[in-house]
């Protein structure tokens, strides 16, 4: 079974995002922000995280990315970044950060399935 990693500040949107995924036969986990992101990643070892790139705190989504990378045993996780930022900058600031894709929300709950499908495939 593979894991899921879904990082955002706001319940809501994690909540969503952990409903949308049910679907499939993952193993879903859930945190906050950027801190418990990393802490999470290196102790559960996810096959994929989503990632939001604003959140409050010393870690933000890029630089949550930035070490999930740089460290050994979480540099094979992929990573989906899914945040409101939109503008090319953003995206562009998101693939120098780590992410193999990028999502803006409001996102298709349809299109995550199959990217995450496609991903983890």
């Amino acid at each position: 079974m593979k894991t899921i990693l879904i990082v955002d500040d706001q319940v809501e949107v994690r909540e969503l995002v952990d409903v949308t995924l049910r679907v499939g036969n993952y193993r879903l986990l859930q945190a906050g922000n950027g801190k418990e992101a990393v802490e999470t990643a290196r102790k559960e070892q996810p096959d994929l995280i989503i990632l939001d790139v604003m959140m409050p705190g010393e870690i933000d989504g890029l630089e949550a990315a930035r070490r999930i990378r740089k460290d050994p045993s979480t540099a094979a996780c992929q990573i989906v970044m899914l945040t409101a930022k939109g503008q090319q900058v953003d995206r562009r600031a998101g693939f120098n950060a780590g992410a193999d894709d990028y999502f803006t929300k409001p996102f298709s709950p349809l299109e995550l399935i199959q990217k995450v499908e496609e991903m983890l495939s």
